[in-house]
């Protein structure tokens, strides 16, 4: 009788040790949710993501939704880009830098001379930065099935001789399950207007025929006559003439994954891709956290992509990144990406993706 009274007694311990856990796991979710700063995070995360808007409201109603979203957005940086301020100059690695991302920028990887791949790698996120030193060699690579189906990254680096690649514009994406085959607004390739449709969000973001990055409002044709060559219709705009779009809250986009295109004033352009949604690894970033990396490495004009489960990175036609959905069969499907080719046959060594844990 007695081993059997220690024997109840000891499973009723366990059983208000459960409840108790419970218990302080509810008062502290509660605390979580009424805090502002999470409020901040959890809203505008899910109401930019495609297919799981709903996880905004099934803890908020609509009135706090709508008041965090108010209060969280970019404002936009109107001012109109000077190109004259680009200046494409000799690239080469120099003798002193001004800082320590500049050395490490320009110091070429190993028998390579077109491209380096940097690691970034912080407390929140972990992602990528492509360096291309000669503008020129960035291009616009679009899906050949354009209106019928879109293309992985992958294959758009395959299929145009590239180098590396990431996702571009956005695209219908019903319930999350588009293929990347009806690009949103404008398509500019090759100097000629390939497509045009509704939806699209913010502006141009191209290279003109001088290979300048060139953001602009204007419409795809007056575009194409100032010189626009390769053009996708995408925002918001990060930085214009060096001059950081000021940004409310998280900005409205929440914290996910991103990528992103800009360039410095010697023309150098970056490609910058950040992995989330996988807890553990990375959670994501928001759009102050990508200003902070391009202002690190003096991007002078900058625009943000398609991010989240589209975030794509390929080097020599194999995924690079770790994407938040679609990484079993080599990335989402997408209308279009930028890419890096090799016209003039420089050194373009692969690197080695074990170097960069």
């Amino acid at each position: 009788m007695k081993k059997k009274k220690k024997k109840i007694r000891l499973k009723i311990g366990k059983f208000t040790i459960l409840v108790f856990l419970l218990d302080l796991i509810v008062i502290d979710g509660l605390f979580v949710i009424k805090s502002e700063k999470f409020k901040a995070f959890w809203i505008p995360t899910a109401m930019t993501t495609m297919s799981h808007k709903y996880l905004a409201y099934t803890l908020y109603d609509e009135e706090t939704v709508n008041k965090v979203m108010s209060e969280n957005y970019i404002e936009k940086n109107s001012e109109e880009i000077n190109l004259d301020d680009i200046i494409i100059g000799d690239n080469k690695e120099k003798k002193h830098y001004s800082s320590k991302y500049e050395q490490e920028l320009f110091t070429r990887m190993e028998n390579n001379e077109v491209y380096k791949i940097i690691r970034i790698n912080e407390t929140k996120y972990k992602g990528y930065l492509t360096v291309i030193y000669d503008p020129s060699d960035v291009s616009l690579a679009v899906s050949d099935k354009l209106g019928k189906a879109g293309r992985s990254v992958n294959t758009l680096v395959k299929n145009n001789e590239g180098l590396v690649g990431i996702n571009g514009g956005g695209f219908e994406d019903l319930d999350g399950w588009g293929n990347g085959s009806i690009p949103y607004g404008a398509i500019i390739k090759d100097g000629q207007l390939i497509w045009q449709h509704a939806g699209g969000s913010g502006g141009l973001i191209g290279f003109t025929k001088d290979h300048k990055m060139y953001l602009t409002d204007k419409k795809p044709q007056e575009a194409i006559a100032d010189g626009m060559m390769d053009a996708i219709e995408f925002g918001p705009n990060l930085i214009v003439n060096g001059k950081v779009s000021k940004i409310h809250g998280d900005g409205g986009w929440g914290t996910a994954p991103r990528s992103v295109i800009a360039q410095r004033k010697d023309g150098v352009v970056l490609f910058l891709i950040i992995e989330g949604r996988l807890p553990g690894y990375s959670v994501g970033a928001t759009m102050n956290d990508v200003i902070d990396i391009l202002l690190k490495y003096k991007a002078y004009n900058a625009a943000n992509l398609d991010g989240g489960a589209s975030s794509t990175m390929s080097v020599e036609g194999k995924l690079w990144n770790r994407p938040s959905a679609g990484a079993e069969y080599g990335g989402r499907t997408v209308s279009n990406a930028w890419i890096i080719t090799n016209k003039e046959g420089k050194p373009a060594q692969a690197p080695n993706k074990n170097d960069y844990k």
